[in-house]
């Protein structure tokens, strides 16, 4: 008789936007990780952000012996990490996802050639309809449109994990917002790189994700 997979030892805290991500990279490794994602809508009101990683990471500490939060800051003001210094964890680094996936450095060179750029990630783009067109109410006042991004000169789609759905879906919302669209393929290492770090209790073998 075959004895039972071993319970998870990693709980992850996780952001919905990352969270598929997050997922192809546990799966890659062959982590003993189980990942537990907060609504993604959480972004548009990121007040709420830190009160809901702390309810989930008091409900999941009796389940694990190590707990990790996949947010960065946010928007938070550094109210999530309070709640990752209360709870002994640690977070992804950054003020924000984007700069998980491109680097910080990277990231800061994309918006200071072209301050006025507008950011998608994977999700993001296939998720436009209902996390930025429904949010920001324009489906109901398209009008507002020109309001809501006035100021933005173009688009840049992260591409962590390009497939043809996403890419056209990058480009439909580009187009909904009337800017022209610019890729760059960041991958997934970098997720993978802070979702090591936080994880390190366990034993890890050196990265090696392949290509998106």
């Amino acid at each position: 008789m075959n004895s039972p997979s071993p319970l998870p030892s990693v709980g992850v805290v996780a952001c919905g936007a990352l969270s598929i991500d997050i997922a192809r990279v546990v799966e890659t490794r062959g982590w003993n990780v189980s990942v537990h994602p907060l609504p993604p809508l959480l972004h548009n009101h990121p007040g709420r952000i830190a009160g809901e990683v702390d309810r989930l990471l008091t409900e999941l500490a009796p389940r694990y012996g190590t707990l990790a939060v996949a947010y960065s800051d946010c928007g938070s003001r550094g109210a999530i990490d309070e709640v990752c210094e209360n709870h002994g964890v640690r977070r992804l680094g950054g003020d924000h996802c984007y700069d998980v996936y491109a680097g910080v450095e990277r990231l800061r060179a994309v918006f200071e050639s072209e301050p006025g750029t507008y950011i998608l990630t994977d999700f993001l783009a296939s998720s436009f309809t209902r996390t930025v067109i429904a949010e920001l109410g324009l489906d109901r006042y398209p009008d507002l449109r020109d309001d809501y991004f006035a100021h933005y000169t173009r688009v840049v789609w992260l591409a962590g994990h390009r497939t043809p759905a996403v890419q056209a879906a990058a480009q439909a919302a580009a187009d909904r917002i009337g800017l022209p669209l610019e890729i760059i393929d960041v991958g997934l290492t970098g997720l993978e790189a802070e979702l090591a770090s936080l994880i390190s209790p366990l034993p890890l073998p050196p990265l090696n994700l392949p290509p998106s």
